[in-house]
């Protein structure tokens, strides 16, 4: 019998207290936020229950923080004597931005600690949450926050020193593609396309070559010549994109976020 908690349910708590409740790996979810309206609204979504911190601290074999992080010390001193009481074995996960696994290792008393960063597509089960673990976290911890987390999308493991590098693409990259689809779209609109049209397509061509990439495994360059047909109509597309610095001005916005974590 598994038991399940989330303190804090804003938008990212939330979503992944849906794909926990989608995974059906948890027999129970229990639901802390600060305001009880929004996780009394979230438990009849998804038939979990609701409950004050300090009683989702005690009964959680798999705590969730989703907490801001000016908030996280606050939160954790009105729980942390609950924590050190319990005698049984259970794991935190923590989502808060910025606080790594040293910072909460001391904050949790050497707790096992997950720490992850999701990102916004987690909410219609297409993201990708990358997860670093103290190593105290045993390889069946692991495996059960894989399998909680599946209904949201790609669940992937990496060493703590990539974290920054890696959500530079994660976390941020939604933004990119974004302004990507729209700047796609803005171009059909002004060749005539009705922008309902256009969004609706830029954003499904996306979808569907990022699905063609991660299912055959080709690399992106091959994918890219293959629809360059000789004297055709892409080749000239990225001829432009070329000249205008397409591909380094996408590399310095990755670095950009990168180095705005240090």
């Amino acid at each position: 019998m598994k038991t399940v908690g989330f303190i804090g349910t804003g938008n990212m708590g939330s979503a992944l207290a849906r794909a926990a409740a989608k995974s059906k790996a948890a027999d129970r979810i229990l639901l802390s936020n600060r305001s009880p309206e929004k996780a009394l609204r979230l438990a009849d979504e998804i038939g979990a229950e609701t409950a004050e911190n300090r009683l989702t601290a005690k009964e959680s074999d798999v705590l969730f923080i989703a907490v801001k992080p000016q908030m996280l010390e606050e939160m954790v001193s009105g729980i942390i004597d609950v924590l050190r009481a319990r005698k049984d074995r259970f794991v935190i996960v923590s989502m808060v931005a910025g606080k790594d696994i040293a910072y909460l290792n001391k904050l949790f008393e050497g707790i096992p600690v997950i720490r992850i960063m999701p990102n916004i597509p987690v909410a219609v089960g297409g993201g990708i949450t990358l997860f670093t673990a103290m190593e105290n976290v045993t390889a069946a911890d692991k495996e059960f926050l894989k399998k909680l987390l599946d209904a949201s999308g790609a669940v992937s493991e990496i060493d703590e020193r990539l974290l920054d590098a890696a959500t530079g693409i994660t976390g941020c990259g939604p933004a990119y593609a974004a302004m990507f689809i729209e700047a796609l779209a803005d171009g059909a609109v002004a060749c005539g396309l009705p922008r309902r049209q256009a969004i609706e397509y830029a954003a499904q061509m996306v979808i569907g070559t990022a699905s063609l990439i991660l299912q055959t495994g080709e690399h992106p360059d091959a994918l890219k010549d293959r629809v360059c047909s000789p004297g055709g109509s892409t080749i000239q597309g990225v001829r432009s994109l070329e000249k205008d610095a397409f591909r380094s001005a996408v590399m310095n916005a990755v670095i950009a976020a990168y180095e705005k974590e240090f």
